[in-house]
């Protein structure tokens, strides 16, 4: 920023002294010539014809200079050739100031009767700035060249003062300019260090959070630091919750298989079977969750139902045969669920229905925003209402027909689901007669 800042300044203040320069330079040289200039027409209207046709004064000119040997001021009224080009007998009239020097007079130059100006060098060392004009005095027939020149040496001296002031005050300026930028740099970044401080102190545990005194603009990026650190904090906290969950789960059947082999029980491959069965749910249930807390985290999660569903029916009318899955509803919804945790949910609950119901599953795909609902309905006897809640408990079964299951699948729902911020609810279906599993995720 400092050195963008200083580059910017330096192009602006070139310009601008460029500029400035030019201009107070073309106002100098304006008001050099229009000094000279003055002279050059109180000449003129002080001019009159001689007895023998030379050039004189009715007055004398106010400026002493001009009878000053090399004073710098001079001037010289020349004849100029007629149209036959022959150089009419009559003498120029120069300055006393010119002494034996004269000034150069081009014949082929424009005969107007504007006012010319240039500047000179011819005479050696002496710089000059010219103002000549050719004019036609009544009674003469001859054309004569009025010419006034100054020695520039004033003025040069003037302009080299006028720019070694502008140089130096443009480049005082300048650093002034850039000190204030770096300074403001400084200053306005000077919060980010703060926070940079704070975080140092957040890691190394002086701290747990970043303090909320900041300006206008840091607010928002503590603010966000510290709902990130929270959320870090949910996400840790979540994480021993579970490990400690999955460990009081563990608990138990390990206590149960280490007494049965210290006793050395007869039944111990049975107790073992059994134990590592209610094991391994409890880890399959654990590693469903902690899979889908950290899938969370990706806000672009982005999942069709529809081919969700789809899937879902192809694998479970291959693994239930005479089971019919049937999907109505909204083709184009999505959630903000990952791919991979929808796919398990619903494919739950398709096979839930399609195991414990009668063989037909009607599934309707319904857009209500925020949220997606997923009505799963089955044929079976279906569950009384005061009954349904106890299916969401882990490992809790109400079948009694000794069909394969862990009782887990509602409770790995409801716990994927609320993680994405969706949840699921069970009621009667008025269709099929048996149980409606209704599972609303977030809108994608």
């Amino acid at each position: 920023m400092i050195v963008i800042a200083a580059i910017w300044i330096s192009i602006l203040l070139a310009v601008g002294g460029f500029a400035l320069n030019r201009l107070l330079t073309d106002s100098l040289v304006r008001n050099f010539d229009e000094g000279i200039e003055l002279v050059l027409r109180s000449m003129i209207a002080s001019s009159e014809i001689g007895t023998v046709g030379e050039i004189r004064f009715s007055r004398q000119l106010a400026d002493q200079r001009f009878i000053e040997s090399y004073s710098g001021s001079y001037f010289q009224i020349t004849p100029l050739p007629g149209p036959d080009g022959k150089t009419p007998q009559v003498e120029d009239y120069p300055s006393r100031s010119l002494w034996d020097r004269r000034l150069a007079v081009v014949p082929d130059a424009v005969r107007g009767t504007e006012t010319r100006k240039y500047d000179s060098s011819q005479f050696l060392g002496e710089p000059l700035r010219i103002v000549e004009r050719d004019v036609i005095i009544p009674g003469s027939p001859v054309k004569w060249r009025y010419q006034v020149a100054q020695s520039r040496e004033n003025l040069d001296s003037q302009l080299k003062e006028l720019r070694t002031t502008l140089t130096w005050s443009f480049a005082v300026l300048g650093l002034g300019l850039v000190m204030l930028a770096a300074l403001q740099t400084f200053y306005g970044l000077w919060p980010l260090r703060r926070v940079r401080s704070e975080v140092i102190a957040i890691r190394s545990g002086a701290k747990t959070r970043v303090s909320d005194d900041f300006p206008d603009e840091i607010q928002p990026l503590s603010q966000e630091i510290n709902q990130l650190l929270a959320h870090n904090e949910e996400q840790a906290e979540e994480a021993r919750r579970h490990a400690g969950n999955l460990a009081h789960a563990l608990k138990t059947p390990l206590t149960v298989i280490t007494n049965a082999a210290t006793a050395r029980d007869p039944e111990l491959h049975d107790t073992v079977c059994r134990e590592a069965t209610t094991m391994r749910r409890q880890v399959d249930h654990h590693l469903a969750r902690a899979r889908a807390i950290g899938r969370r985290a990706s806000a672009q999660a982005r999942a069709p139902v529809w081919e969700s569903l789809q899937a879902v029916q192809r694998a479970v009318t291959r693994m239930h045969e005479g089971a019919t899955v049937d999907i109505a509803g909204d083709k184009g919804s999505q959630v903000r669920v990952e791919r991979q945790d929808l796919d398990e949910m619903l494919g739950n609950l398709v096979e839930n229905a399609a195991k414990y119901g009668s063989g037909r599953v009607f599934v309707t795909v319904e857009k209500s925003a925020p949220f997606v609902d997923i009505l799963v309905e089955d044929d079976g006897p279906g569950i009384p209402e005061e009954q349904r809640t106890e299916l969401f408990t882990r490992g809790k079964r109400l079948d009694t027909t000794g069909k394969p299951g862990t009782g887990l699948g509602l409770a790995i729902v409801r716990d994927v689901a609320e993680i994405y911020g969706g949840r699921i609810s069970l009621e009667e279906s008025e269709d099929l007669g048996g149980l409606l599993a209704r599972l609303s995720l977030p809108l994608g």
